[in-house]
């Protein structure tokens, strides 16, 4: 018999980099994943890898579409809808090029993702998560929620509205069950890089070169660990670099 006797995770993007570590990372502690993600290959190939651990309930799903998100949320089975913990993980970067070298099309895909994506999620839960006696909703934002970088325009400005967005949330339901975080990693190496760099192998690997970045397993384990804190406990933001990184992109242009 599938065990329900913990809640149920909701994540998104669960096909590669944070949001498949954390899907691994949840199942192998035997939480119920429910599991979204565009590549329906791979979220077919991810269920039967994770239904030996737990009970696993996949959906093709573009966050961006406000309609298919009513429909998916039907879609849910009967038994996982305990959803006690949401990781809005679905986003993206595009390009690296200065702003005036941008494609617009690049710049509307991250704002219909990183923003308007995770806010369709999170509304559309939100009844759901209030209702239990304790929830999380963890935001992947970025250390470009804090500090800009050359090439970061549009990417370092979506993901400061998650920032913005999840102090706003937690404002809204302090004193009640419903926690939420905003999750700023620094240099981490996974298919996300590539994705900005529209697959070009040479740049994703000169990013990384000797500078042993952070691992999509290292922000599943601290996701894992906000979700597990005790109920009274609401982790507000958390910036995490490697050792490797730090500020030091202040530097004057002379000229």
């Amino acid at each position: 018999m599938p065990d329900f006797s913990l809640p149920t995770v909701l994540i998104t993007g669960a096909t590669s980099g944070f949001g498949l570590a954390t899907a691994r990372k949840f199942a192998d502690n035997g939480y119920p994943l429910i599991l979204t993600g565009r590549r329906v290959e791979r979220l077919t190939a991810l269920a039967d890898e994770l239904a030996q651990l737990t009970p696993v309930f996949t959906y093709q799903l573009d966050v961006r579409d406000a309609e298919q998100l009513l429909r998916f949320m039907d879609a849910i089975p009967d038994e996982f809808k305990r959803i006690e913990v949401l990781v809005n993980n679905a986003g993206l970067a595009l390009g690296a090029s200065p702003a005036d070298e941008a494609d617009l099309n690049d710049w509307h895909t991250m704002i219909d993702t990183n923003v308007t994506g995770l806010v369709n999620v999170t509304h559309t839960l939100l009844p759901v998560l209030k209702a239990q006696p304790k929830a999380s909703i963890i935001n992947l934002a970025s250390i470009a929620s804090n500090w800009s970088y050359p090439g970061a325009h549009v990417y370092g400005a979506s993901k400061a509205f998650v920032q913005q967005f999840s102090r706003n949330l937690r404002s809204d339901f302090a004193g009640t069950g419903v926690r939420v975080t905003s999750l700023e990693p620094g240099l981490s190496e996974s298919e996300f890089s590539l994705v900005r760099f529209n697959g070009d192998q040479d740049k994703y690997n000169a990013i990384y070169e000797d500078s042993n970045p952070l691992q999509p397993e290292d922000i599943a384990d601290i996701i894992f660990w906000i979700a597990e804190q005790p109920s009274h406990i609401n982790i507000n933001s958390l910036e995490v670099m490697p050792t490797s990184q730090a500020w030091d992109n202040f530097k004057v242009v002379k000229g």
